[in-house]
C-alpha cells in the first residue's frame, strides 16, 4: 500500500497542521491567554494536593459539573465537562452529524470549526458575516444545515454578535445551534444560563482563556438534559483527568481572579486600540481580550519583524475578509507598551 493521502478519510485529505510556531523565548501575544499568568487557585491546588495515579478519574467529572451548575444556576445534568472545549465541539459533531450532513459556519470565525465538521464526515457551509462582522441570520437559516456554530465573542474579529440576532437564530434554525462562548467572561453573561429555554441550544466554554488554565485542557458545555444525555453517551469516558478537574473546581470558586482579569482587559483594551491607531493601524471593535486590526504595512513584514524583536502576534492577513489584518492579545500596560514600541520600530523601518 502506498502511504499517500488517498488512504485518509476523504473529508480530511486537505487538512494541514494547526498553528505551531517554533519558540525561542518570545513574548506570546498570539494565543489570547490570560496575561496575568497562571490561575492562582488552580496553582495552589496543584501545589498542595496529591493523587492516586493508579485510579481512574471520575467517569463524567461530577465534582466539576456540580461546581459549574452552582455557578450558573443549572442542574449538573445540563453540563458536560471534558478535555478542553475542543473535545466538546468534537463530541457535538460526533453525536449529531451523519456522513454528508451540512454544518453552517459563519465566516470569518474560528478556523477549527471546519476541522471538526470535516473530521466527522460533514460538509461546512461558510456563510459570510455582514460588513460589520455581524450574523446574517437569514443566510444561516437558508442553509438548512443540521448544525450551526457561532462564536460570541467571535474569533478572530473580537466582537459579540447582537443578542437579538442570536435569539432569532436559535428560534428559527431547524437544527442544533452551538454558541461558542470561549471569551464570554470578557463580554458579559452570555447564553449559558439560558439553555433550558431552548430545545436546540448548546453553549460551550473553556478554562483556557480568562481562567488562565490552558495547559490543563479543561472545557465544558451546557444544554437541556435531553441533548446532554445524548452527548454524554458519545463522549469518551474519563477524558478529563483528575488533576485538571480538581484544579478547575478550585478555579471556579475563586471569582476574584476572574474579576481582576476582566477588569484588566476592560481598562487596557481601549488604550491598546488607541496606541495601534496612532501607529496607523485600523482596529476593529472588540468585546474580548484581543483586537483584530488592519496593519499599516504588509502584515507578514509586521509579524516577522515583531518575531525578530521577541514578540508574537497572530497573522490573519492572507485570509479573505481579514486582508492585511493581525490579532494581538490585550496585555498588561507593560506588555502593550512593549508591543507598540516594537511595532513602531518595524513600521519605521519600512518608511
Amino acid at each position: 500500500m502506498e502511504a499517500d493521502r488517498s488512504i485518509m478519510r476523504e473529508t480530511t485529505r486537505d487538512f494541514v497542521k494547526y498553528y505551531n510556531p517554533k519558540l525561542h523565548g518570545e513574548v506570546r501575544l498570539d494565543t489570547n491567554t490570560n496575561v496575568l499568568g497562571s490561575n492562582p487557585a488552580a496553582a495552589e491546588y496543584l501545589r498542595t494536593h496529591t493523587w492516586d495515579l493508579n485510579g481512574y478519574p471520575d467517569t463524567y467529572s461530577g465534582e466539576l459539573r456540580n461546581a459549574l451548575g452552582e455557578l450558573y444556576g443549572l442542574d449538573p445534568s445540563n453540563i458536560i465537562a471534558g478535555n478542553g472545549s475542543d473535545e466538546m465541539l468534537d463530541v457535538i459533531f460526533k453525536t449529531f452529524m451523519n456522513w454528508g450532513d451540512d454544518a453552517a459556519v459563519p465566516f470569518p470565525s474560528y478556523s477549527l470549526y471546519d476541522y471538526f465538521v470535516k473530521s466527522n464526515g460533514g460538509s461546512a457551509k461558510m456563510v459570510d458575516l455582514t460588513d460589520d462582522f455581524q450574523l446574517d441570520v437569514d443566510a444561516l437559516v437558508r442553509t438548512k444545515a443540521k448544525i450551526t456554530i457561532v462564536p460570541s465573542p467571535n474569533n478572530p474579529t473580537g466582537n459579540c454578535f447582537r443578542a437579538r440576532d442570536l435569539e432569532d437564530l436559535v428560534s428559527r434554525f431547524d437544527g442544533i445551534v452551538v454558541i461558542d462562548e470561549a471569551y464570554a467572561e470578557y463580554a458579559g453573561d452570555g447564553y449559558i444560563g439560558k439553555v433550558e429555554e431552548f430545545d436546540n441550544l448548546i453553549v460551550c466554554r473553556t478554562f483556557s482563556k480568562a481562567y488562565a488554565m490552558a495547559a490543563l485542557r479543561v472545557g465544558y458545555m451546557a444544554s437541556n438534559p435531553k441533548l446532554s444525555e445524548m452527548m454524554m453517551c458519545v463522549k469518551i469516558p474519563y477524558s478529563l483527568n483528575a488533576v485538571s478537574e480538581g484544579a478547575a473546581v478550585a478555579a471556579v470558586r475563586d471569582r476574584d481572579f476572574i474579576r481582576r482579569s476582566v477588569d484588566l482587559v476592560t481598562e487596557q483594551r481601549p488604550k491598546l486600540a488607541d496606541g495601534l491607531r496612532k501607529l496607523g493601524f485600523e482596529p476593529f471593535p472588540s468585546d474580548s481580550n484581543f483586537i483584530l486590526a488592519r496593519s499599516p504595512i504588509d502584515h507578514k513584514v509586521l509579524v516577522d519583524g515583531l518575531r525578530e524583536r521577541g514578540v508574537l502576534i497572530r497573522d490573519f492577513g492572507a485570509k479573505r475578509r481579514t486582508e492585511n489584518c493581525v490579532r494581538p492579545t490585550v496585555g498588561t500596560p507593560e506588555l502593550n507598551a512593549l508591543l507598540l514600541d516594537k511595532a513602531a520600530e518595524v513600521i519605521d523601518g519600512c518608511r
